[in-house]
């Protein structure tokens, strides 16, 4: 139990990041469970003008990439969720590290639990085709290698006071989730769908997270953060999609349109481009994700919240096609 509670007031949960699709996907579930919000933005009023649903927030000017502005905003909170990346896939060595740095030193001083979002970038082929919490981490790729030492440093703070659980999870989707896959790649926001773009083998299976299911999963697992170890992981199982195709059939049952043209991306052409596109090169570097079978493993987290939460898949798909503006 924190301070904030044994007073009967509403715990504080730092976001950073929130402006993201997960940490406003976060933000919003925390705020569902009682927990008072707290955000800290290098530009608060625009921010806040982005998330008018966020009304009892605080906004904190800062940035998360200077370690005083987050150890700041970091006092008198319960929980920190870590869920800011660099842009556009590039620089994380350069800029993830220090940012995550700065939020294990906040946690230390503040005594706050880290929340922190992880995917599936950690693990390479012989952690395939079903990933467990301790399966081997020997990824193929940078982004991959920075994923690693990532939670390598969490779990070493851990010994030193700055608790983290980790909650790995597959591809996000979701309205707010404008550099996902589906809105990014497959579908055109703001437009009504005339055909749909499938990223990968349309044989293969594909993990999926639907962000408020993540999200809530989150805040689920925050409510028991005292009862557990000081770093622990869990893998969120969402969406399993076999074959992966299926993803574009749920799309065409959304928009009533079964004979909706499904397109194969472009990869020749994201390889030509690379050089000169650093965001394709980027891309092109996780492309792996879309021809390979990795499914992650849940029991863990059933066996700790008694069931995962789950939207169904055409709900879950129709609804963030309605809120990007697609329908």
């Amino acid at each position: 139990m924190t301070d904030a509670e044994r007073r009967g007031t509403p715990p504080i949960a730092l976001v950073l990041g929130i402006t993201g699709g997960a940490g406003e996907a976060i933000a919003r579930a925390l705020q569902a469970h009682g927990w008072r919000i707290r955000a800290l933005h290098r530009d608060p009023d625009q921010a806040r003008a982005g998330l008018p649903w966020l009304t009892d927030a605080q906004w904190l000017q800062g940035d998360a990439g200077r370690a005083a502005d987050v150890l700041g905003a970091a006092t008198g909170t319960g929980v920190i969720v870590h869920a800011v990346n660099p842009p556009g896939y590039r620089n994380w060595r350069e800029l993830a590290l220090p940012m995550l740095e700065n939020t294990i030193a906040a946690a230390r001083a503040s005594g706050a639990r880290i929340l922190f979002p992880g995917n599936i970038y950690n693990f390479g082929p012989d952690a395939w085709p079903v990933l467990r919490e301790d399966s081997p981490q020997n990824p193929q790729t940078d982004k991959g290698a920075v994923r690693v030492e990532m939670e390598s440093r969490l779990a070493a703070a851990a010994n030193g006071g700055a608790r983290t659980i980790v909650i790995r999870a597959g591809d996000f989707f979701g309205s707010r989730a404008r550099g996902s896959w589906l809105a990014a790649a497959m579908v055109k926001p703001g437009r009504p769908v005339r055909s749909v773009t499938y990223p990968g083998a349309r044989s293969v299976g594909h993990a999926w997270a639907y962000l408020p299911d993540f999200a809530e999963t989150f805040a689920q697992v925050a409510a028991r953060e005292a009862s557990l170890p000081d770093f622990d992981r869990y893998h969120f199982g969402g969406h399993w999609v076999e074959p992966g195709i299926e993803m574009a059939d749920s799309i065409r049952r959304a928009c009533g349109r079964p004979d909706l043209a499904v397109r194969s991306m472009p990869w020749w052409f994201m390889r030509l481009a690379a050089p000169l596109v650093p965001f394709f090169r980027e891309l092109n570097e996780m492309r792996y994700l879309w021809f390979e079978s990795i499914r992650l493993d849940n029991h863990k987290l059933t066996a700790l919240l008694g069931q995962e939460p789950h939207t169904p898949l055409d709900q879950a798909v129709r609804r963030t096609l309605d809120e990007l503006g697609c329908l």
